[in-house]
């Protein structure tokens, strides 16, 4: 019996009265859907965050560096997400990087998403509507989503998806032709589509969905339907051209790892729909990264999947008549909801695997639907003295799934945690390997490292991180061919130059580290460091006029840089060049960064005495370069200390400091 069904008894009260009690019972089984959700993933309140949160996150630059809220909309750092960000952008703004209420609000949406597709069967009159929306709401394939904060791509995008579809649906009205219809609904729908595609382009085949709709509500296709849908197509074709554009050449889908032949596609997307619909069967092991095949379109074998994909939906669409439309509409939208991943366009997450639960995480709605409405329909075939046994067994199934689910929100701990279960499952996961020498000790980062490009010699990122960890346990000479395997590889690793112009400031190419600190500023000009980094190596040959633009971008950048501030303070300062000096700017710069430094650096008293006797403010020069005089407690403060003795003889004669060959900031360490 459908929960949302009245008895006989029920039908024969007022109806003002069954209204509100059916009201009433709609809000307790919403209630009861969003808690039983809560409880399932409970173990994700106590989580971090996990592998590219960073990236879309906790180091964003629109969400906590320089180009905040409006870089989300105007520049390429928002992807193909802006509205996604966008809600990061305001969580950020109101609890910081604390990443409970971040898996809170995705968790919430998750269970949101299941209240709306609750609403959407109704409407379409699905059996068992509320145990279909269950199924899909504690089914473990939404783990990934649900669970990963990244993920609030899926789940926001799916929550205005679905509402994109309620409304489409109530603007339908078919039940009573008689009413006219409400196109301000169909103006709400449009919007949430265009919502849905602005949080995750991935809901591009929403118009299908609204087809495949219309179709089931009226029970036939018209072809004039489409003068209705085109707006809803206009919209996926833009954000479809604008995706397929970004993943090649924004986020790097492009290369050998995505070269296929068109037969080659056809038998991987064959493989992959049985793939997804074997894993909401049978939903063990569920991988974060899943082994990526190996695509033989010459095999007549590797044909199958796709021939049986192909033979199914005919033999539904023939069969329509005997076995009811239910079959062919579940099955055409779970396929065509997943043709964005099955692999005809490229996906940058191909490089890893060709299958990722998160990828079929609104594809999942069909045979699940299909699955629930089978089991309430042909439970309402027995004989009503065996009523009993649906809520036992639905019952059953969805603790069963619940538990299931919560057992695999603990893969999403942490970091740690994720990878080593990662490389247990599918030991040759070399960005399980890779992102495992990320967090180790050095020796052991290292053996990961070597791992993951035993695994895949390719891997660009793989070379850039072994060289990193080599340079952390100063093996330089091992680390210089893997930083240059790395641009071999990979031409436009911005990190790449930066790492190994590091590399070269070490061992004192410092020509070297100039030339390849400006080719990685060409690829990626917003990174602080490099731009810090270069002004230090031209201080180091005598180029501290050149420098400036440089500290001053890096300042630009990190507004808090305190060491950024320190050097272009002492630049403008002490510059022998009389047109380079800015007396008024140094003492500003070098008293910002002696209060970042919370006045205990050697260095920023230094910078600060030299800026305060260049705006021959003398008596604070000589008071601040004695106080930076007591700060000199280590061994390797001696230099700065030697040179702050003698220039404050200076300031005491009522001479500003003049550094004639800029090498004392030479020391300043690269980042």
């Amino acid at each position: 019996m459908s929960p949302t069904s009245l008895s006989p008894a029920a039908q024969s009260l007022p109806r003002e009265l069954r209204a509100a009690r059916s009201a009433l019972r709609q809000c307790a089984l919403a209630i009861l859907l969003i808690l039983a959700t809560a409880l399932v993933y409970q173990q994700v309140w106590r989580a971090g965050f996990i592998w590219d949160d960073d990236a879309h996150l906790t180091k964003n630059p629109c969400i906590v560096g320089p180009l905040g809220f409006s870089g989300i909309w105007t520049t390429s750092a928002a992807t193909y997400y802006p509205l996604t960000l966008t809600t990061f952008w305001i969580q950020h703004w109101l609890w910081g990087l604390n990443p409970l209420p971040y898996h809170v609000v995705n968790v919430l949406v998750h269970a949101a998403c299941g209240v709306l597709l609750w609403q959407v069967l109704r409407l379409l009159g699905i059996p068992g509507s509320w145990f279909a929306a269950m199924l899909w709401v504690l089914h473990p394939v939404q783990v990934e989503s649900a669970a990963w904060i990244t993920e609030l791509k899926n789940t926001q995008s799916c929550f205005f998806y679905l509402l994109a579809i309620v409304f489409f649906l109530g603007w339908l009205n078919v039940r009573d032709p008689r009413r006219p219809r409400k196109n301000w609904r169909y103006g709400v729908a449009l919007l949430c589509a265009l919502l849905a595609i602005l949080s995750k382009s991935a809901t591009v085949m929403l118009p299908v969905a609204l087809a495949l709709c219309w179709w089931w509500m009226e029970g036939r296709w018209r072809w004039r339907n489409l003068a209705w849908l085109s707006p809803f197509l206009i919209i996926s074709l833009a954000a479809s051209a604008w995706t397929i554009w970004e993943q090649k050449y924004h986020s790097g889908a492009l290369g050998q790892e995505w070269d296929h032949t068109l037969p080659e596609r056809a038998v991987l997307a064959g493989k992959v729909i049985w793939f997804y619909l074997g894993k909401l069967l049978w939903p063990h092991p569920l991988i974060f990264i899943y082994p990526r095949w190996r695509i033989d379109a010459a095999d007549p074998i590797a044909w199958v999947p796709l021939i049986t994909v192909v033979a199914g939906l005919a033999v539904l669409w023939w069969s329509r008549a005997r076995w009811g439309r239910a079959p062919l509409f579940a099955m055409a939208y779970f396929v065509a909801s997943l043709l964005p991943v099955l692999g005809f366009f490229n996906v940058y997450f191909f490089r890893y695997s060709f299958v990722g639960d998160h990828l079929q995480y609104i594809a999942s709605i069909g045979p699940l639907v299909l699955g629930a409405a089978a089991v309430t329909s042909g439970f309402r075939k027995l004989a009503s003295g065996k009523c009993f046994l649906q809520p036992v067994v639905c019952g059953a199934l969805m603790l069963l799934l619940g538990l299931l689910s919560w057992r695999q929100c603990a893969l999403y701990k942490d970091e740690n945690t994720l990878w080593r279960t990662t490389v247990s499952l599918n030991p040759n996961a070399w960005i399980a390997h890779n992102n495992l020498g990320r967090i180790d000790h050095v020796d052991e980062a290292i053996g990961h490292y070597a791992k993951a490009l035993e695994i895949n010699p390719k891997f660009a990122e793989g070379h850039n991180n072994l060289a990193a960890a080599f340079m952390q346990i100063d093996r330089v000479a091992e680390a210089l061919p893997h930083f240059q395997t790395a641009l071999k590889i990979d031409p436009k690793y911005a990190d790449a130059y930066y790492n190994l112009a590091n590399a070269y400031l070490r061992i004192g190419r410092v020509q070297d580290a100039i030339g390849h600190f400006r080719s990685g500023l060409t690829i990626k000009p917003n990174d602080a460091d490099a731009h810090y980094n270069l002004g230090n190596a031209l201080l180091q040959i005598g180029s501290g006029g050149d420098a400036i633009p440089h500290f001053q971008r890096a300042l630009e950048i990190n507004p808090a840089d305190a060491e950024a501030h320190n050097n272009l303070a002492w630049v403008l300062a002490t510059h022998p060049d009389v047109s380079r000096r800015n007396a008024g700017k140094a003492v500003e710069l070098a008293e910002r960064a002696d209060a970042l430094t919370a006045q205990k650096s050697l260095r920023a008293c230094a910078t600060l005495a030299a800026a305060y006797a260049e705006a021959r403010r003398f008596d604070e020069a000589v008071n601040t370069a004695e106080r930076g005089m007591q700060l000199a407690r280590n061994p390797g403060d001696q230099p700065v200390a030697d040179a702050l003795r003698a220039q404050i003889e200076l300031y005491r004669a009522g001479f500003p400091y003049r550094d004639n060959t800029q090498e004392a900031r030479s020391s300043s360490p690269a980042r």
